[in-house]
Parts: structure tokens; sequence; C-alpha cells
């Protein structure tokens, strides 16, 4: 089967098409026919290792991914595709059904193939929905649930900052904020403004020509998607309750964290969302109701993936970059 290999960090270049064994499914595993899968920051970060601070890097690596070369060869956090064949012990699923979710960390989605466990974030896919929207689903979505709901607990009536509101987690936080019946205020750049309104934002604000903190309005969640704004700067712009919920922490934000749940008052909450077939399933019925949609900027096929990396690397991408694979 054919493959994109990454054997090194270093730039995107180093992604290279080969043809490598096509796997076998164990007992309680699936062979999926990957039909769509995502380059996301996730796969980014992972590729080149900057999601780490410096100093936490080498043992990190250690543990995680490889010090001197990667673990993980193949790269894909999301996918969408066709059950090809089950192991003995599978029940949950049989041949020929069309699924979407996630590998997990093991990541790998970016081949033709991929053996995923039963047990898996696996769920069946909508017949109303595309392959590439499908695999434009997991992170994103799953992401912006988990800081709303299970972080920032979210309520109806609440006031609702979404900073990054065009990216892959703001365009899902925008439409799910709406649907628990927030008023959403989004953020983004001047090209993506009446996008992130159609996706339902009450407000948009142009980063490049206004500073949020300074129209003197309060929230009770900020959600900084992009890592572009701090608990420092938007303080003032909590309720006295207010949550600044963001994305990518660093030790600063780990710190706050702690002080901030022991101080009370003003929060910052963090964390790393888990893998749910509840969510999957969830955002598949609202996605039937027309209640959510992905938004894709673009699609690659396998072959042009490093292209993929290249431009999602750029930082201004529209919601999802998809990877389309076609099977002959």
């Amino acid at each position: 089967m054919k493959a994109i290999l990454h054997t090194k960090f270093a730039p995107p270049d180093e992604l290279q098409l080969k043809e490598v064994e096509k796997p076998t499914p164990k007992d309680n595993e699936m062979l999926i026919r990957v039909r769509a899968t995502t380059v996301t920051s996730t796969d980014c970060n992972v590729r080149n290792f900057t999601f780490v601070p410096g100093v936490f890097q080498i043992p990190a690596r250690l543990f995680m991914f490889g010090v001197f070369k990667p673990r993980i060869n193949i790269l894909g956090i999301d996918l969408a595709g066709e059950i090809e064949k089950v192991g003995k012990d599978v029940r949950r699923f049989v041949e020929g059904d069309h699924v979407f979710g996630t590998p997990g960390m093991t990541f790998g989605a970016h081949a033709e193939y991929i053996c995923v466990r039963e047990d898996g974030t696996l769920t069946i896919k909508s017949a109303n929905m595309t392959w590439e929207e499908a695999a434009a689903i997991y992170l994103g979505a799953s992401t912006a649930l988990f800081y709303l709901r299970d972080k920032g607990k979210i309520q109806d009536g609440h006031k609702i900052l979404v900073y990054g509101a065009s990216g892959a987690i703001g365009t899902y936080a925008v439409q799910l904020a709406k649907h628990y019946g927030a008023e959403v205020t989004g953020v983004c750049s001047t090209t993506n403004l009446e996008m992130v309104k159609s996706l339902g934002a009450d407000k948009v604000i142009d980063y490049t020509k206004e500073d949020y903190t300074e129209r003197g309005d309060t929230y009770d969640l900020v959600l900084d998607t992009v890592g572009k704004t701090s608990f420092s700067h938007c303080r003032k712009s909590l309720k006295q309750k207010g949550v600044f919920l963001p994305v990518l922490m660093d030790l600063t934000e780990l710190l706050q964290i702690v002080w901030t749940s022991i101080t009370g008052g003003k929060r910052v909450k963090g964390g790393v969302a888990g893998e749910s077939v509840e969510d999957l399933e969830f955002f598949r019925e609202l996605i039937e109701a027309g209640k959510l949609k992905p938004v894709i900027d673009r699609c690659y096929p396998l072959e042009q993936t490093a292209e993929a990396f290249r431009y999602v690397e750029k930082g201004h991408k529209k919601g999802n970059v998809v990877i389309t694979i076609e099977h002959n």
C-alpha cells in the first residue's frame, strides 16, 4: 500500500510517498480502507516537535516520539473510510461499514490502509456526509467541545469570545457555542469575517484592526484556539467568575491553572481532550440536523501531503485541510 512516511524531525519535504506493507488486522481489529484524512496542527507539531517547550523537548521525545528520529512513522490523526476486513472477535462493526473518527495518538491515517481496534474511537458515518467532511470532524470538534463543555461549563446565555474563530477548532467552537445557547464573538482576520458570521457568530472582531480587550465587553469564557492571546491580556475582559481557556499551553499557562484554582475568581483552565465515541455520535447527530458544518479550506491528494503540511504551517488555513485518498 502507499503511505506518507515521516522519518526525521525536519521541514515538510522529509515526508515521502512510499510503498509499505499492508497491515493485517488482529482478532480485535478492523482493517480500514482510508478514503480521507487531514493535516492538522497536531500532525505538524508532532512532525517538527514544536508543541513542547525547549527545556522539556528531550524528555518528551524520549518517552513519546523518539529522541533522534521519530517513533511514529505515519502521521494522520483524523480519518474516514470503509472497513475492508474485521478480526474474528469484532462485533461492533462489519465489513463494508463506512466509519469516521481517529486512530488516536498512534496516528497512522496518512496511508491507504490502517488497522484500528474495535474499541477505538470510531463510529458510523452518515450517508449525507462526504468522506472529506467526515474526516474533518474528530480533532477540531472534539477539542472545541472539551474546552467549552468540560472545562468552560458552557451554559445558555453565556457570553463567549473565540480567538482564532476561523481555524479548525474555532469554526467548531463558534457553532457548538451557539448550539448551547451562548452569545458568541469571533476574532479572526479580515478575510474570514464573513465566514465566521455565517457559522453563527453574533459579533466578529478583526484582530488586524482592533484589540478585543479595548471594546469594554466582558465574557464568561475566552477560548484561545491559536495561542495568540493570554490570561494577563484578557483578564480585564473576563467577568468576575470568567474563565480563560488556552488550547495551546506552555509552562506559564500550567502554573496559572494551578494558581487560579487556589485563588478563586477569574480562572485559567485547560487539559487534554479524551477520545469519545459518544462525542463522535453527538457530532454526527448535529450534522444530520444541520446544526454543525465541517469547514474545509483545501483538499490535496495523498502524494501532495508535504505541500498540505507547508500550507497548514503557514498558520492561515480556514477550518480544515483534507487529504483525499484514491484507490484503484
